[in-house]
């Protein structure tokens, strides 16, 4: 599959708008503005003729003054050599730097400013003019004569004092895509294969510290102490001492200390420079631990001073309740508008986000290439899926976006081993017989792969909810992402972007769609599970599940049990009545005269325990009554001095709630002091 023509204007540009919604008595959903536009211009590029000298020739790339660093200036002389074909005059050669992140657009007017761009040649007659047309594109004309066979046009970018600024994402295989209009007629196409280099972190500027959010008295669990630097670019160089402060019932697996003590004690740990800023520290908890364990750390010795200090997220020891595993379902790569590798990625949420799971969803077809086309991109992800998953301990999945700018994008997860049946699973939203969710989820029947629509209430395009989920392939929603919330109106940190009134999840839920909620980064910058800390909002997803495993995280998916957060690692223990989350509980049992699936449990009566990174400042209950009943209704549970624990970060609520009708919903939002936030999923009444 070929690039577009203008391929960076397009993709920069898009954002989907629409009127106030449609409040007319027949109910439809608001007018979405779908980008019509957009579908068109990508068949066309389909259709639109190439000359074989486009594309022609090959490119290399030599950094001259070292290595890329993030967010660093630089220079880089790409020397592009003519194939058979040559180049005609009024051809063209073009240079993209990548369009979707910071790399500084190339320029030839200013020699001071950013960007400056030499350009030259060894072809005696051949004129050379060039251009920006776009953002991080320029154009380099051929005149005088046509270029031809084996010569050479050399671009120096970043050649003026200020030099070239690099993307501040780190990344291996950060590309200069070259691209060639062979016979000078406007359409331009790849070279087989663009020059790339290494984009090296920056240096450390924040130590983090993960724990598991669960364990059991007794059991080994793992801290990770990973640095990043000021954007959340793993693996920078670093040396020093890590001091850390275990808390009572948490000892080293190897230490001769007994971890029953109950006094705190400190630790000190060496971190080598081969240690690439990453530490990994197995702990045992003693028989006896209990409740609710952080874990405090410094690093000294660095550039930095004092030097850095973090604390865990919470770790809640309990004899019982499932497991929470934190999983970032949708994540793209540098093989269509994201950053890293795909083994990367993955490598960067175990090692350095400590998750349980990943999944790499990179488009279907938008980006420098298209995956629909290249079935070799493809097939590089699901490799990496399956060469990166390890049952027990951590699960690498396998998926695609369907970028459909009509109906909505969704991405697609696979749950089997990406076996032949899941590499020809690849349904094209621009593709006539899959363009409709129905005709997705109808191409997916029979594999265990699930879909989640996602930004579902603004920009870059609104999700149509008018054809309904079907509850075994699309149970639950991305509800929170790096866009922002798409729950309500009165969500906290709601999309930023182009919020359409009256298409938000709360408004599907009004509509009697039962879903699941997750939350997904939606991370272009390669770190899955902390998009957050290089944007206002982030996305994670809390898996209620014992096994981590592929099965174990579908079967859980399926069944609703899950939460969202915004990035924070918020612990969230909910109960209707003894029903879990995303239960379908009888209607009748809501009401009344009829116990739940625990004994001697209340009926109508709501338990809440939130334990969370930072200060409690309100726990809400969102519940509609029934399906006739009035709209959803927030009220807020304020934790008062006998509900809280440990310095306002710990809640427990015991709410009585009135009966539910069929129809009905619940769930629950809760709300740091900073702005971070979990949202239950909603259990439902029939």
């Amino acid at each position: 599959m070929r690039p577009l023509r203008f391929a960076a204007a397009l993709m920069l540009t898009v954002v989907a708008c629409g009127p106030a919604p449609d409040e007319s008595a027949s109910g439809d959903w608001p007018d979405r503005s779908p980008r019509f536009d957009v579908v068109e211009e990508l068949r066309a590029d389909l259709l639109r003729p190439r000359a074989e000298a486009d594309g022609g020739g090959s490119a290399s790339v030599e950094e001259l003054g070292g290595p890329a660093v993030a967010g660093q200036p630089g220079s880089w002389r790409i020397v592009y050599r003519a194939g058979p074909l040559g180049v005609a005059v009024d051809g063209a050669v073009y240079l993209q730097v990548s369009p979707f992140w910071a790399w500084s657009t190339p320029q030839v007017e200013r020699e001071a400013a950013l960007g400056f761009t030499r350009i030259a040649t060894d072809a005696e007659g051949v004129d050379l003019s060039a251009e920006t047309p776009d953002q991080q594109l320029l154009a380099v004309h051929v005149g005088g004569r046509p270029l031809r066979e084996g010569e050479r046009i050399e671009i120096t970018y970043g050649a003026g004092p200020a030099g070239a600024l690099a993307d501040r994402y780190a990344e291996r295989e950060s590309r200069f895509w070259v691209a060639v209009d062979g016979d000078g007629d406007g359409v331009r196409e790849l070279i087989a294969e663009s020059p790339a280099v290494d984009v090296m972190p920056g240096p450390p500027a924040r130590l983090l510290l993960h724990l598991p959010s669960t364990a059991r008295p007794g059991d080994r669990v793992t801290l990770t102490a990973a640095l990043v630097d000021a954007v959340g670019n793993g693996w920078p160089a670093a040396a020093g001492t890590l001091e850390l402060r275990l808390p009572a019932g948490a000892s080293l697996v190897d230490s001769r200390v007994d971890s029953a003590t109950d006094v705190e004690r400190a630790l000190s740990l060496a971190l080598a420079l081969e240690d690439r800023g990453r530490l990994v520290i197995p702990l045992r908890l003693s028989a006896e631990a209990g409740g609710v364990i952080r874990v405090r750390g410094q690093l000294i010795g660095t550039a930095a001073e004092p030097g850095f200090e973090a604390e865990s997220n919470p770790l809640v020891v309990a004899p019982a309740g499932r497991r929470v595993l934190w999983a970032d379902l949708q994540n793209h790569s540098g093989l269509s508008d994201g950053s890293a590798t795909p083994d990367d990625l993955l490598r960067y949420a175990r090692e350095v986000a400590a998750l349980d799971a990943a999944a790499v969803t990179d488009h279907d077809h938008w980006g420098m290439r298209f995956m629909d086309g290249e079935p070799s991109i493809w097939r590089r992800t699901l490799d990496a899926a399956d060469a990166r998953n390890e049952p027990g301990r951590f699960v690498a999945l396998a998926g695609y976006e369907w970028t459909n700018w009509v109906e909505g994008h969704r991405h697609v997860v696979f749950f089997e081993p990406t076996s032949a049946a899941a590499a020809g699973l690849l349904l094209s939203s621009i593709d006539e017989r899959y363009d409709e969710p129905r005709e997705l989820w109808a191409g997916l029947e029979g594999v265990r792969a699930l879909t989640f629509a996602h930004h579902s209430a603004g920009a870059p395009i609104a999700t149509d909810w008018s054809s309904p989920p079907p509850a075994e392939v699309e149970p639950a929603t991305e509800i929170v992402s790096v866009h922002g919330s798409s729950e309500a109106a009165d969500s906290p940190g709601m999309v930023v972007r182009n919020a359409l009134a009256g298409n938000f999840v709360r408004d599907a839920l009004d509509r009697g769609y039962r879903l699941g909620f997750v939350g997904s980064s939606d991370g272009h910058d390669g770190h899955p599970g902390l998009g957050h800390l290089a944007s206002p909002s982030g996305g994670v997803a809390a898996i209620l599940s014992d096994e981590v495993t592929r099965q174990g995280i579908y079967e859980a998916l399926l069944a609703r049990r899950t939460y969202a957060t915004n990035g924070p690692r918020i612990v969230v223990r909910a109960s209707y009545a003894g029903w879990p989350i995303g239960a379908d509980i009888p209607a009748v049992a809501a009401a009344a005269g009829t116990v739940g699936p625990i004994a001697g449990v209340p009926e109508t009566t709501l338990v809440v325990r939130a334990i969370a990174p930072g200060e409690i400042a309100r726990i809400e209950v969102v519940s509609r009554q029934g399906a006739a009943g009035a709209g959803a209704l927030t009220g807020e549970a304020l934790c008062g001095e006998a509900e809280r624990g440990e310095g306002e970060r710990e809640c427990s609520l015991t709410v009585p709630l009135p009966g539910f009708q069929a129809g009905g919903y619940l769930y629950l939002r809760v709300v740091q002091e900073d702005g971070g936030a979990a949202w239950t999923s909603p259990f439902f009444f029939r």
